[in-house]
């Protein structure tokens, strides 16, 4: 389901994809926060549609300023144990992994996602993309379901 709310103007483009961080120092006092301050914290979206006509807003969070989008909330992919990793069945990620500049570090760390929280999979993408996990790792690529607002 999607909702309405306001994003910096760089951000709002069809199929960008950005993980909600919550209000910020700067939003104390603004008088579009009920506009801006409408996801739930944590939460990944994807901006579906921007706002046809929608005006362009002084932000004192985004140096460009905010206009009107649609999101919706959406998974992300992630590495998560091969071991009982299947459709419909809830995973955890493995923990953090020092290797950045390995292929899947990414989908070991998404962004959004926390180590110590159960993600249920919506689908099993298949192999990750490194030929070798550094950590000795068995893991396979999966989709995680939209998280509920």
């Amino acid at each position: 389901m999607s909702s309405i709310t306001l994003i910096g103007t760089r951000l709002a483009n069809p199929g960008q994809e950005f993980v909600y961080q919550g209000e910020a120092a700067a939003c104390d006092g603004c008088p579009y926060r009920d506009q801006c301050l409408n996801l739930s914290e944590g939460v990944r979206y994807r901006v579906s549609d921007v706002r046809e006509g929608a005006q362009t807003l002084d932000c004192g969070v985004h140096d460009t300023g905010v206009t009107a989008v649609e999101v919706e909330p959406v998974g992300m992919k992630a590495n998560v144990s091969a071991k009982n990793a299947y459709a419909g069945s809830k995973a955890s990620l493995d923990g953090p992994c020092p290797h950045t500049e390995c292929p899947s570090h990414e989908y070991c760390e998404p962004v959004g996602a926390d180590f110590d929280e159960d993600y249920q999979i919506a689908e099993i993408l298949g192999d990750p993309p490194h030929d070798y996990c550094m950590l000795d790792r068995d893991l396979t690529l999966v989709e995680f379901a939209a998280q509920e607002e």
